[in-house]
């Protein structure tokens, strides 16, 4: 009988805290996870990591928000973009987690933000959008010259996350100007809720083999299962409340945090110290993020 007051009280507390601190938050939690993953790589193959992270995730919204009633309301056209948007996670997910496997986390997510200027200048052809374009991609040729020869392999999963990438923001913005009639302020989260269970439901038959050594010890099912909340949960639930609290071209700026979060985490958690090189290549895709502006004023849907 008292949880409709707690959850007001929860909401209440929620609501009086500053927007950036959301996406501070989501920054941390962002590269956190797959950090936390790599370090799994020892015990459980790629995809069977790649496969926890999405189903813990996918019960974790299942459990708190249960986001197939969506189904019932949306419409044919709705139902066919959470389908696309279930499969591109799942790729994606996928895909990041085998270019890390690779690569240092800095260097992938740096690549994974070119898809964001390249889709900013897509959408405005301005000065300032070919400006950053032209410094992304700068700034991502410094940090793929040096090692395409000896990983070339971690550059075209690292590639065909950034389109995953792309692809996401496409679909999420086709839901976030669609909402499913009847739903609540919490529509977004149930929406990406949806996608995540779509999503399990697609990358089970290619990773719940590799993710079988999991299920006889205890500490990495936990561990996995950790991942999936770090990466695909407390991130995604951040950036809606920063989002929804934020124009688009601040929460687009704020953007160029992230770079340089996967720099500081992969430095501090795995010990991948960034070479001058590596510094001066990330420097260049800031810059690029932080430069570049979209057409409108609409919140930006993200992922990894």
């Amino acid at each position: 009988m008292q949880q409709p007051a707690t959850t007001d009280r929860i909401a209440g507390t929620v609501s009086r805290l500053p927007p950036a601190s959301f996406f501070l938050t989501s920054a941390v939690f962002h590269y956190l996870g797959p950090s936390l993953a790599v370090l799994l790589f020892a015990h459980v193959a790629v995809l069977g990591v790649a496969w926890l992270r999405i189903a813990a995730a996918a019960l974790t919204f299942a459990i708190w928000r249960r986001p197939w009633r969506l189904l019932a309301r949306a419409d044919a056209s709705q139902r066919r973009v959470f389908l696309l948007l279930g499969a591109v996670l799942a790729a994606m997910n996928s895909l990041f987690y085998l270019a890390i496997d690779r690569l240092p986390l800095a260097t992938v997510g740096a690549i994974e933000f070119l898809g964001t200027v390249v889709l900013a200048a897509a959408g405005a052809r301005t000065r300032r959008n070919l400006i950053a374009l032209a410094l992304a991609i700068a700034g991502v040729f410094v940090l793929t010259s040096v090692r395409l020869v000896s990983q070339p392999l971690g550059f075209v999963f690292a590639f065909g996350n950034c389109a995953g990438f792309m692809l996401y923001v496409i679909l999420g913005h086709r839901i976030a100007n669609r909402p499913v009639r009847g739903t609540s302020a919490m529509s977004g989260i149930d929406q990406l809720g949806l996608a995540m269970l779509i999503a399990c439901v697609v990358a089970t038959p290619i990773g719940i083999g590799p993710a079988a050594a999991a299920f006889t010890h205890p500490a990495w099912l936990a561990w996995g299962a950790g991942v999936g909340v770090c990466s695909s949960v407390i991130p995604y639930v951040t950036d809606q409340l920063a989002m929804a609290r934020l124009s688009r071209s601040t929460f687009a700026l704020m953007l160029a945090l992230l770079p340089a979060a996967a720099t500081v985490i992969g430095l501090v958690v795995l010990r991948q110290v960034p070479t001058m090189r590596d510094l001066a290549g990330i420097a260049l895709v800031i810059v690029a993020v932080a430069l570049h502006q979209d057409r409108t004023e609409r919140p930006l849907e993200r992922a990894t």
